[in-house]
């Protein structure tokens, strides 16, 4: 071979292997493309500090009320610290209850957000009560609502003769020895001064056997954040609209000479 012509056919080479990098580096660019979908539940981002209870509460429900005892006005904490810093407040007060391996369940319960559902079942089931306006809490006791401590004595004199509350699997009741007593349920968030003053009173109330307490989570003023959901299974189906053009000469082939398994193939 010629010199000048192996020149122009080494060149050639060369420049078929730098256009094939080209479009391979492409490619792989064109690959690097993704597409994020975030899944947004139709209500509104539910407090950590709750959804750590419900997680007490799946432990025991002994467990549940002490761990209320001591967030009982946690929430104050959380205009003044950062959410990082409140959300490891929530863990600290947790673990007083829980070894490590449950607080990392704990951990993964919160990314998830898994206990959400829950505080939003609460939530739904206080606004089919209704809760009175203009209360931060309330208590229901056998069908009279009030939002005033002072009441609850006044209203509990006639429970017996009104009609007795229907209680779901999940509520939170108070430990007692007893169960045919007048049911009191509160609806209040946990961790404000609000729902203090109104466990305090209902409480001491329970332990002497007086009512069969119940609290259910109520959020006067839900967040304006969106409640996004993880570890849930979505599918994202994008439609191509470009158009490429098939060499169905094999297909068609197929079709003609075994046209019953075509029909069974595809």
């Amino acid at each position: 071979m010629a010199p000048a012509k192996a020149t122009n056919v080494v060149q050639l080479l060369l420049g078929s292997t730098a256009l094939w990098l080209s479009q391979l580096g492409a490619g792989t660019v064109a690959a690097s493309k993704s597409v994020t979908a975030h899944l947004a539940a139709k209500w509104p981002e539910t407090p950590l500090l709750l959804e750590a209870s419900e997680f007490m509460a799946e432990e025991s429900n002994e467990k549940f009320w002490q761990f209320l005892e001591t967030v009982q006005e946690l929430a104050i904490y959380k205009q003044t610290e950062s959410d990082y810093s409140y959300y490891n407040l929530i863990l600290k007060k947790a673990g007083q209850f829980l070894d490590n391996l449950h607080i990392n369940l704990l951990k993964f319960a919160f990314s998830i957000r898994a206990y959400s559902p829950a505080i939003q079942m609460f939530q739904q089931i206080a606004a089919d009560e209704p809760p009175p306006d203009g209360c931060n809490a309330f208590v229901v006791i056998h069908k009279k609502h009030t939002c005033k401590i002072n009441e609850i004595k006044k209203l509990l004199k006639k429970a017996a003769s009104r009609t007795r509350p229907y209680l779901f699997k999940g509520d939170h009741k108070f430990p007692t020895n007893k169960e045919n007593l007048p049911v009191v349920i509160l609806y209040a968030e946990m961790g404000t001064r609000t729902f203090s003053a109104f466990h305090k009173v209902l409480s001491a109330k329970a332990q002497n056997e007086e009512i069969l307490y119940v609290l259910r989570h109520y959020i006067q003023k839900p967040s304006s954040r969106k409640m996004y959901l993880s570890g849930y299974g979505v599918e994202l189906a994008i439609k191509s609209t470009e158009y490429t053009a098939l060499d169905d000469t094999q297909r068609m082939r197929f079709f003609f000479l075994y046209p019953i398994s075509f029909f069974a193939f595809f």
